[in-house]
């Protein structure tokens, strides 16, 4: 029997019962946080939230007498207002660098950054529903961000990149044996997230009812789970319909019937494999950058912006909701442009 749920209803649902797992290892008063979220956070969010709170809550109760007498379980909301702020600035110095189960654990200021967000937003909540009476989270001051240079591809690395994924140039013996299988999917695929700069997941999401070769549009689900229609030119069209061809004699595995694009178990193919093949064919272009699927997002939106100069329109197309996180990640291009206006008007004729 055909499966009728989506590929978003089912993450969606994984990540549901994710988040009551990491909730019986957190204290009792966090689930009505969580529930007080639910309306405007994604799934996804909340769970990166709860593990957040989660290295917090072990962490106190590693070095706090007070939180070691008694289960992380256990903890009354009470104990929140006897965390005070050299607390918690010493906590985000601990996330610098500590070691759990064997494995080492890092963060750099971003990492900090989001730590520190976390246990804001934690804290508002109770303190703006009057539930606790200080909010030490507030005092504490966010970490500097330092600018990350955005990384791309360059137009020649682009069409090499492509180039490369349907000549097999450079891959390995092994590798050739199963690029004969995929590489017209591999180059719809990759040739889709150059020529549209959607999301790795809301391209996995695609399901073959939601193309629309008519208008050259495929419907897709944004973060945040508002439905939205992007539009592709011919070089995207040409590449799907050459997968479809190939797609349309392919018996998909049960559940996986309206996936477009199919991993060689003929399921729907995964975030993570994409990005290991994103990361296969790109290292054979350029061993300087560090080319991710967001990256080839970042050359779709660099291009689009190069040729219409319109940021709200890069905006509007990559479903970012405020423009200034668009302008944040193309400020190079908009500090070129700025030179250029420095000579674009004449104040006397030469």
């Amino acid at each position: 029997m055909e499966n009728k749920i989506n590929y978003h209803e089912e993450q969606n649902k994984k990540n549901i019962l994710h988040l009551r797992e990491l909730l019986a290892t957190l204290p009792p008063f966090c689930a009505q946080y969580f529930r007080g979220m639910q309306e405007y956070i994604s799934s996804r969010t909340r769970i990166a939230y709860a593990y957040d709170l989660r290295v917090f809550f072990e962490y106190m109760h590693e070095n706090n007498p007070v939180f070691k007498k008694m289960k992380i379980e256990e903890y009354p909301l009470e104990m929140l207002d006897q965390i005070t702020r050299l607390d918690i600035e010493e906590y985000l110095e601990y996330c610098s660098y500590y070691i759990k189960d064997g494995k080492e654990y890092m963060n750099d200021e971003r990492g900090k950054s989001r730590k520190l967000a976390s246990l804001r937003s934690f804290y508002n909540y109770f303190y703006r529903n009057e539930l606790i009476e200080k909010n030490p989270a507030a005092l504490v001051p966010m970490p500097k961000l330092h600018e990350k240079e955005i990384v791309r591809l360059d137009a020649d690395e682009v069409a090499i990149l492509l180039d490369t994924v349907e000549s097999g140039a450079k891959l390995t013996k092994q590798q050739l044996h199963y690029h004969e299988k995929t590489k017209i999917r591999d180059v719809a695929l990759l040739t889709l997230l150059l020529g549209t700069g959607m999301r790795v997941s809301e391209c996995v999401g695609i399901d073959l009812q939601d193309i629309d070769f008519k208008n050259n549009g495929i419907k897709i689900r944004r973060k945040g789970g508002y439905e939205a229609v992007i539009y592709f030119g011919d070089e995207v069209e040409t590449a799907l319909y050459d997968y479809l061809e190939q797609r349309n004699h392919i018996m998909p595995a049960e559940g996986h019937e309206n996936a477009l694009f199919l991993s060689l178990q003929n399921k729907r193919i995964s975030v993570r494999a994409v990005e290991k093949l994103v990361k296969k064919y790109s290292s054979l272009v350029t061993n300087l950058k560090k080319i991710t699927p967001h990256k080839l997002r970042s050359t779709y939106g660099t291009s689009l912006y190069r040729e219409t100069g319109d940021i709200y329109l890069v905006a509007d197309v990559l479903g970012h909701k405020d423009v200034n996180t668009t302008r944040k990640h193309y400020a190079a291009i908009e500090e070129e442009r700025r030179r250029k206006a420095a000579n674009a008007v004449k104040l006397r004729e030469p």
